[in-house]
């Protein structure tokens, strides 16, 4: 199952392309991906009900346009987490040792966007970190790591953009705040649940600037924690809740490692991809 929002409403893609959820379920479900997340068990059994005779539904399908607004998959989250030195590679190259507890920080809801939605760059250094977002789709709370994976109503793609400058400012470090200028918590293109991968603990994941370099390449079987540890160990403390998200690390290749550094730039085009869920196009603007 592939969901995405469209225009301000949530769309199932079908075999022949988005149709309407709303429309589809004659109302049942409303019109963002939040009233599908509020109660997945019945949501997702209604999908697969309707993605095996999707002509039933008599809705009409969805093509998004040139001007169409991709908003992220999950709009309005309770809580967003995200995690840093989650692979090794990218902690060898800063420096730094393998945490014996997740480093966990949190991202502020404003700083969400979706695909092709432009991000304008604020003053200062900014930095790109391609990342698996976890999407929970049921209450957990004291998970293991038996049931962890039960609790995820699916997987989509992010960045956590950084701006270093503020991001380093001591003597305690500003991680929440220079990660969470409007539009540096880039998802999309869509939400792919769970049973859609033949092993979600296994995708190729990456970034790249359109028509020029790979910035990072890596698969997430190399996280130090990965997806049911983070979900342990973060439900020990705090009730996970259907549509919270997990920025769940980001390989090596950051800008900021880099000799010389390289940073984000008006004009530029970040693609961001995981394998089985799509490409995560983001242009960046200069302020005005």
């Amino acid at each position: 199952m592939r969901l995405a929002h469209i225009d301000g409403r949530l769309v199932v893609r079908g075999p022949e392309g988005f149709v309407d959820a709303e429309e589809a379920s004659r109302g049942r479900f409303g019109p963002d991906a939040q009233t599908a997340l509020a109660d997945w068990d019945a949501f997702s059994s209604w999908a697969r009900e309707f993605l095996a005779s999707p002509e039933a539904a008599g809705a009409p399908v969805v093509t998004p346009g040139d001007d169409a607004v991709w908003g992220p998959p999950v709009p309005r989250p309770a809580q967003i987490f995200a995690v840093g030195l989650n692979y090794r590679d990218h902690i060898a190259e800063s420096k730094l040792s393998v945490p014996a507890e997740p480093a966990v920080f949190t991202k502020f809801r404003t700083s969400l966007t979706g695909h092709e939605s432009a991000v304008v760059l604020p003053d200062g250094l900014v930095d790109w970190e391609a990342e698996l977002v976890v999407v929970i789709g049921r209450h957990c709370h004291r998970a293991t790591r038996g049931t962890a994976w039960s609790h995820v109503a699916g997987l989509t793609v992010g960045q956590d953009l950084s701006e270093r400058r503020l991001q380093l400012t001591g003597p305690a470090p500003q991680f929440s705040l220079g990660k969470s200028y409007p539009g540096f918590a880039p998802l999309g293109p869509e939400l792919v649940s769970t049973d859609e991968f033949a092993d979600p603990d296994d995708l190729e994941l990456g970034c790249r600037l359109e028509g020029g370099e790979v910035l990072q390449k890596s698969r997430t079987s190399e996280m130090v924690f990965d997806v049911p540890e983070l979900i342990t160990r973060l439900s020990a403390v705090c009730p996970l809740l259907p549509g919270d998200l997990i920025f769940t690390g980001t390989p090596a290749g950051v800008g900021g490692a880099r000799t010389p550094q390289k940073f984000l730039a008006p004009g530029d085009v970040l693609l961001t991809w995981i394998e089985g869920i799509g490409t995560l196009r983001s242009p960046m603007l200069a302020a005005s």
